[in-house]
């Protein structure tokens, strides 16, 4: 039996999956089976993993269309080793991943999660940035503060875990298009013992140049009210994630809200269907009082809002900024 599990959940994934297939068979560290969750796929993903010749290679296939809560919850009911990690399908990783990760795990056996160092990579493979520097060692309460003052980056790709702990804890949480699922699960982990991290920088994580759309706006304002509901859980918890969330949560809704507003800003009310600037300040007002208390955080007033809220709220503003845009065309990356 092998030490680790690559699970791979794939819809369509056209010719990333077949560099990310490419990226996971060609490690140093040969100890592990590939288990792929394919979704039904029709673009000629589900042919080409069927006429994968590996043994390490274990195709799961749907029969039907599954959201991407379906498909990634597939992974707690398959055969899996000791540890496991998940992939994005347009992910990679660099040919040192599991042999690293072998040896964290060597080096702190006690630990319930590992990771690397990564970058950040476009479409077309180019670097765009490396991640954050992480420390060594983070507990749960340090990973959450880090996490609300966005002094990491935290992406569903990388972590490696036990098989045991992930099926315990249910799974990846289904939230809407997992937005915020992959940081709920690394804090449950985390809860377990400890996350250790490499310095080494051992995989890439693939951001696309995206606008925002209807089902990303609406997407996002679920999970990101799923998010809450969790931090509300574990600010109950103890006194020590009490005074955290209170005194860093703040900071971590404006940052959205205001990211958020801005990204709404490059695509018009027509793509939106209706979804505004002041609707989503409005929606993060809620947030915030519902994890803080009532209008202990005035969101309108975060800074950088209100230019968004002026120029959402005039119909020939909105036009210029668009037209501008079209101009000034410099990448957004989600």
């Amino acid at each position: 039996m092998s030490i680790f599990s690559i699970i791979l959940p794939v819809r369509n994934g056209g010719e990333f999956v077949k560099e990310c297939v490419d990226s996971i068979l060609n490690q140093t560290f040969q100890d592990f089976d590939l288990l792929i969750l394919d979704n039904n796929s029709n673009d000629g993903t589900k042919e080409w993993l069927s006429n994968l010749k590996n043994t390490r290679v274990k195709i799961f296939h749907s029969e039907k269309d599954l959201t991407i809560e379906e498909n990634w919850a597939r992974a707690i009911d398959i055969p899996k080793n000791e540890f496991m990690t998940m992939i994005g399908h347009d992910d990679l990783l660099h040919p040192d991943y599991l042999n690293v990760i072998n040896h964290l795990i060597r080096e702190n056996p006690d630990a319930s999660l590992y990771q690397t160092h990564f970058n950040y990579i476009d479409a077309n493979g180019r670097l765009i940035r490396p991640c954050v520097p992480m420390p060594k060692l983070m507990n749960d309460a340090f990973f959450l503060k880090m996490m609300l003052d966005a002094k990491i980056d935290i992406n569903g790709t990388g972590f490696m875990m036990r098989s045991k702990d992930y099926e315990k804890l249910g799974g990846i949480p289904p939230f809407a298009n997992l937005l915020f699922a992959d940081f709920a699960l690394w804090h449950k982990l985390t809860e377990l013992s400890s996350l250790v991290v490499s310095p080494k920088y051992c995989f890439s994580y693939r951001l696309h140049n995206s606008m925002t759309t209807v089902s990303s706006n609406q997407s996002f304002k679920i999970g990101f009210e799923q998010l809450i509901d969790y931090l509300l859980k574990v600010k109950a918890s103890n006194e020590i994630n009490y005074s955290i969330i209170e005194n860093h949560a703040g900071a971590f809704l404006s940052r959205y809200c205001r990211s958020i507003s801005h990204r709404m800003l490059r695509s018009t009310l027509a793509d939106r269907k209706g979804f505004t600037v002041s609707s989503w300040v409005g929606y993060c007002q809620q947030f915030s009082d519902k994890l803080l208390g009532k209008n202990k955080l005035k969101m309108e007033k975060t800074k950088g809002l209100k230019l968004a809220l002026f120029i959402d709220n005039n119909a020939l503003l909105r036009s210029l900024f668009l037209f501008w845009k079209k101009l000034y065309k410099k990448p957004f990356y989600k």
